[in-house]
């Protein structure tokens, strides 16, 4: 079962291992980069759609993203 903490953990390393700023990221998923903090802190979590080219985008399973394997 997905853990918003480790989703947050997750996307969190995610984003880092990309290399990427969240700026960056906002800028390629046409969101305002609070949107990423937002989903950094888990305050919010993103729509299907931009889950997907999150995953997408930093080349990461979406499994692993959710949690649901290592």
């Amino acid at each position: 079962m997905a853990n918003l903490d480790k989703i947050k953990s997750r996307l969190k390393e995610a984003i880092s291992q990309s290399g990427m700023t969240q700026t960056k990221l906002a800028q390629m998923l046409s969101v305002s980069p609070s949107c990423i903090a937002h989903y950094v802190k888990g305050d919010i979590l993103p729509s299907i759609d931009k889950f997907a080219d999150i995953c997408l985008i930093l080349e990461v399973d979406s499994g692993y993203l959710l949690g649901l394997e290592d």
